[in-house]
This record gives structure tokens, sequence and C-alpha cells, in this order.
């Protein structure tokens, strides 16, 4: 019989070494490194073989699960999928048991439910229960981490499990505390393998590192069919859960909720709430007609720049990515003419939201010039357009919801590219200003230095 054989792999890239290391050769980064028992091999004359069928003999039959949690159903691609493995991240506190205990409540009405805690007692889990009004729900609850118990435990007609978190589990075979990266591999893989047998849907949640990715090896995250972060600021009432990864739906869709004193509730129309209490005439705020997922969110991008004191001037960023904000400073003092460097820049994207797509340069770009001029931008102006290394505006995607968006929420004008202009002729209650570059647009706004 082979025995098992102990190998040292990285947290965060994966890589595999025969010895510990302080520090990652692939990734570089320290204190990753940990030890990691990979089993009893097999023996091969005990492999059986395969049976192969053609691709057309198997049929798509995806049942989806709806838990009449709008936000939630949205984010997984119109709800859950049996036998599928969603990992959910976040920060301590920001929602993530509130959250998948309120869906369980919702779902528990038609199928059976299952909530295993390894970090809370059950008294702890009820008073939440009650706060949520789910207390007299039919989710069954467990406290346990020993995942071969709780595996052994289950039902084979079991609909939804809730496994919070998966760092507290513990596999009797691997010899390690739990959290380490073997014990996480060996419960995820048990868990994997339970859902695909019975056709259970499997929440897992997951911790997050200080830079806020899910803690334990980057691997886990690939075993998973579903990676979902939920996010926010505790002192901010609202959340936002981010799909990063989707077998069964589209990827980076967004659903909003607001937390109340009964718990989370979906935000029907984001766009409104993300534009409240928004002040008129005031330099430096421009209105960004975005798309995140599978519809259209306006968000206001809010600048300020103001004479700096230090030998670099700070630059600032909330909400977008910092390395773009350098390109599109670069491109307004090489093309407009128009000097940051004596000043310091803070950009922030207003509720928390957090931008990727290009398609923010403009509106980024004309609340700098906002602010740096002195000019208020109208409030009832928006904009969106990707902006290039030589000034030039270029196109986006799905221009046409962007401003349906925009003229449903009041707006009078929109500034967007004009390789975009061939849509020009559908709309009669909104004014499109198409520009090439960024000087025409400051030249529409006369926006000068």
């Amino acid at each position: 019989m082979a025995k098992s054989e102990k190998m040292f792999r990285c947290g965060e890239c994966g890589a595999r070494y025969p010895k510990w290391l302080g520090k990652c050769e692939d990734c570089g980064q320290w204190n990753t490194v940990a030890e990691e028992v990979l089993g009893l091999g097999k023996n091969a004359s005990n492999i059986l073989r395969l049976e192969f069928q053609n691709l057309s003999y198997f049929q798509e039959k995806i049942d989806r699960k709806l838990s009449d949690i709008g936000e939630f159903d949205r984010v997984l691609g119109g709800g859950a999928v049996p036998g599928s493995v969603i990992l959910i991240g976040g920060d301590p506190g920001i929602g993530k048991s509130t959250l998948l205990l309120q869906v369980l409540a919702a779902l528990s009405q038609e199928y059976n439910c299952v909530y295993i805690s390894g970090e809370e007692s059950a008294d702890q889990i009820c008073l939440r229960a009650n706060r949520l009004r789910a207390g007299d729900s039919g989710v069954k609850l467990a406290c346990e981490t020993d995942v071969s118990l709780i595996i052994n435990s289950l039902d084979n007609d079991i609909d939804f499990l809730v496994i919070d978190s998966i760092q507290t589990l513990q596999s009797s075979s691997i010899e390690s505390i739990p959290g380490t990266i073997s014990q996480v591999r060996a419960c995820a893989h048990e868990l994997i393998s339970f859902a695909k047998t019975t056709g259970a849907t499997v929440f897992l949640v997951g911790h997050v590192t200080k830079d806020g990715a899910i803690a334990g090896p980057k691997v886990l995250e690939h075993m998973v069919d579903t990676v979902l972060y939920f996010e926010g600021e505790r002192s901010n009432a609202y959340r936002i859960l981010r799909a990063v990864k989707n077998r069964y739906g589209p990827c980076d869709e967004l659903g909003i909720f607001e937390m109340q004193q009964c718990g989370l509730v979906s935000v029907l129309n984001p766009s409104v709430l993300f534009l409240t209490q928004r002040a008129e005439n005031v330099p430096g705020t421009v209105v960004f007609a975005g798309i995140e997922g599978s519809r259209p969110l306006l968000a206001e991008a809010q600048a300020l720049v103001s004479k700096s004191y230090f030998t670099s001037p700070r630059r600032t960023v909330v909400g977008w990515d910092l390395n773009r904000l350098f390109t599109i400073l670069a491109v307004m003092e090489s093309k407009c003419k128009i000097l940051f460097s004596d000043r310091d820049v803070y950009l922030n994207i207003v509720g928390g939201l957090k931008i990727t797509e290009p398609a923010c340069d403009l509106a980024a770009a004309l609340s700098l010039l906002s602010a740096k001029s002195g000019m208020a931008i109208s409030r009832e102006m928006c904009a969106f357009g990707e902006i290039g290394l030589t000034g030039e505006i270029r196109s986006v995607s799905r221009c046409s919801e962007r401003i349906k968006e925009a003229e449903k929420l009041g707006f009078k004008s929109v500034i967007f590219p004009y390789s975009n202009n061939l849509l020009k002729d559908n709309f009669s209650n909104i004014e499109l200003i198409a520009v090439k570059t960024l000087v025409d647009a400051m030249a529409i706004l006369e926006i000068v230095n």
C-alpha cells in the first residue's frame, strides 16, 4: 500500500514545493506556503474502465429553483441550479450569514433546507432568525464541524445546504487543524461530491483575507460552480452582491440590498438609490451611465481637486481603479493641456459601488475637469465613454440601454462616443451629444483651464 505523501502548497497561487518556504517563488507572497497531506495512493488494478457516450446523448435539463428574493436570484442567473456549489465571501459582519439565512427561510416553504454552523451556537442563530422574522420557517439547524458526520447525517432528499463556514470544517482523514489548505480542500471536495451525487445545492461561506480575496487555497474557487462576493461598508446600509464566476449564468452580475431592522431588502431600482441626495450646481459631479451585469445602472462620480502641499501630489480613489485615474490624468495633461501635477486629486463613486468597466472614463474625466475649473455641469446631464491614450472617445457596448435608463430617470442630455451615433434617431426626450475626443467634450461644456 502506498504511503501518504506530504507536500507544501502556496495558498495564493497553488504552487507546490517539496519543502517549506517562507516566500513563494512563483507569486512572491510571504507566509503562504503550508504543509498538505495528499492522501493514500490508489492501486491501478482497482481502477474501472469508463463508459463513454456521445454528446448528443446528454440533454440539458436545468430546473432552477427561485427563492423569491429578486436580487439574489438575479445574481445566480435566474435561480439556484440543483447540484451546484456556490461559494460566497465577504468581510466579517457584512451580512453573509444574514443573507443565506433569509434565502433558506424563503426556500424552506417548498424545499428541504439545512443550515450547518461551525462558528455560532444554535441560540445565536435563533436570535438572528427571530430578528429576520424567520424563526418559524422550516429550516433545519445543526452546529457541527466534522464534515464526515455532517454528510452522513444528511438525507438524500435534501435540496439546499448552507455551510457556515468552510474554514471551520475538518476531515478526520487529514492530520491538520481546521482552516489549513489541506483541510479546506478535502472538506470542499467531500461537499462537492455530495452535491453532485444527491443534486442538492450547497452554499459555502468563505472567510476573506485583508486584501478582500477569499481565504484558503485559490483552487477552491476553481472547484466550485459559482463565486459570489458580498461587498459594502458596515457603516453604510447598502450591500452589493457580485458574481465573479458563474458556470450557469452571466458573470459580473450585481444585486443591491439594503440592510434594515428586519434584514436585507432587495433594491428594485438601484439607479434611483445611487442618485439620491445629489447637490445642484456643484462643480466636480457627473453621472455615469454604466452597465453592471445584465442591467444598466446610473451612478454619480465625484471629484475634488485641491492645491497640494506635498512634493508628490496625493491621488485617492474610492470605487474605481487607481491606475485608470493615472492614465486619465496623463491624457488630460498631454492632450488637453490641463495640469494636475501641483494638485491633490480625489475621486469617489457614490454609494459604495466598484466600477470596473472602461466606459466610466469620460464621466471621471469630466468630473475632474469640472472640479479643476470650478464650473458645474448640469445635474440633468450624464456621460459615458472610454478614453484612449490619444484623447479619443472610444465606443462602448450596449449604448442604447444606457441612454434608455438615463431617459427613464429624467435626464435631459447625454454625452457619448461619436462612433455610437447610429442610435441618434431612436430617442426624442433626451438630447444626444456625440463627441470624438475629450477636447470636443470640453468645448461643448465650455470647460477651460
